[in-house]
């Protein structure tokens, strides 16, 4: 029997997604969409077509939209489903989706009474992290329905004068939640941390905040896939990471273990955005800042392509999902993408550094002046930002390893250069 979810986008259905008896997916338009002068595709994978669009694209893609790895096991355990039934899981918690997208049983009333935001006191809020250690999600109630991709606990949330609130029936949100890492002290500070200073390097990256409730700290993270300031209230923003765009499903998201590497990443950018030259120029220097700020972690469902309202060409997210990876002994070195063939950073030479771009002088002499300019510029405002740690509320033991890691790294790439 086949089953069917419709598919929207914003508002407005698109299409429908469904399963045959196999547990292949697919994909389809609506024929009325496509001949309408706003459509827009939801994915550079899957463009504007009456084409059905098979298991192999589609199951990438809306896989993509799920929890990674143990988080969504504990999710589909929470709903008492497989943990490799992606449209299972989707046809229960995919009504408030990263970027615009949104999924619904076929046929299904979406025009449900308005439900007033949950706003959660200090004790609530702390009852709330210690939930989702066990219910990723928030799973099990039956008016949520959030889908956020990652390995790590979290959940989406409206802030509202200051207080946290949970969001029912699919209603857009405004914040990502995501409390400390059990089993790595001071995750919450280190994410604070490392996303604050790339927006003091010039590196756009959404706001962030740490705080505590109970004996759990977690870290807001504003959404750059939603626009507060619409008419409407908060606008939803379509994204997709670089894995679902290039058909890979998110357990390949390793370059190591055949998922997209620099050069992928370069190729698609190039392909699809609205202003080539100046997003391969910020992501080249997202990964010079991962690279100097130790973050091992910064694989291909880390990038993504944000959608604006008034054009159908992507542009380069802003950074997100900043993490020092390096200031864990028990984390894996080896980077998620490789810098000339090379993951291990000790071994990262300027030769290496070259070989990302194509062999000219011009794009040699451009790669070393970013490496330059972060390398020489990052030491200076780390060392700035670990003196306002107090203000920003992320004061941990860990920044100091962090700082220390920043300065060998800089070295390092100093050296390089000489």
């Amino acid at each position: 029997m086949v089953r069917t979810l419709d598919v929207f986008l914003r508002d407005q259905k698109i299409g429908e997604l469904q399963q045959d008896d196999a547990a292949n997916l697919s994909f389809s338009y609506d024929v009325d969409y496509l001949t309408q002068e706003s459509n827009q595709a939801i994915s550079v994978s899957m463009p504007l077509s009456d084409a059905n669009f098979g298991t192999a694209i589609a199951k990438p893609y809306f896989a993509g939209l799920l929890p990674d790895e143990s988080a969504r096991k504990r999710l589909a355990a929470a709903l008492g489903i497989s943990d490799t039934n992606a449209f299972g899981m989707l046809e229960i918690i995919g009504g408030e989706c990263a970027g615009a997208m949104a999924l619904h049983p076929q046929g299904a009333d979406r025009h449900s009474p308005p439900s007033e935001d949950e706003i959660l006191d200090s004790q609530q809020l702390a009852e709330l992290l210690e939930e989702l250690r066990g219910n990723p999600l928030l799973g099990g109630r039956q008016d949520v329905r959030l889908s956020l991709a990652g390995a790590q606990d979290k959940i989406a949330v409206k802030v509202v004068e200051g207080r946290v609130a949970i969001v029912k029936n699919g209603e857009p949100t405004t914040h990502i939640l995501k409390p400390s890492i059990q089993g790595l002290e001071g995750t919450a500070q280190n994410e604070t941390f490392c996303m604050s200073l790339a927006a003091r390097l010039g590196i756009d990256a959404p706001a962030v905040q740490c705080a505590r409730a109970g004996d759990t700290d977690y870290i807001l993270v504003e959404r750059f896939d939603r626009n507060p300031s619409g008419n409407s209230g908060v606008q939803r923003l379509h994204q997709e990471d670089f894995c679902q765009a290039l058909s890979v499903p998110p357990e390949l998201k390793y370059e190591e273990e055949g998922g997209p590497g620099i050069h992928h990443s370069l190729d698609l950018i190039n392909r699809v955005v609205a202003r080539p030259a100046a997003d391969r120029l910020t992501f080249l220097r997202m990964q010079i800042f991962h690279y100097l700020v130790g973050n091992a972690d910064a694989h291909a469902k880390n990038f993504a392509l944000l959608y604006s309202l008034d054009t159908k060409a992507p542009s380069l997210s802003p950074i997100y999902d900043v993490v020092c990876t390096a200031s864990y002994p028990e984390l894996t070195k080896r980077m998620a993408m490789k810098i000339g063939g090379r993951n291990l950073p000790d071994t990262i030479k300027l030769q290496h550094w070259h070989q990302i771009l194509p062999e000219t002088k011009a794009s040699q002499r451009l790669l070393s002046k970013e490496l330059k300019n972060l390398a020489t510029r990052i030491v200076d405002e780390a060392e700035i930002l670990f003196k306002q740690a107090d203000e920003l509320g992320c004061q941990h033991a860990i920044l100091k390893d962090i700082v220390k890691i920043i300065k060998t790294r800089s070295a390092m790439v100093i050296r390089c250069l000489s």
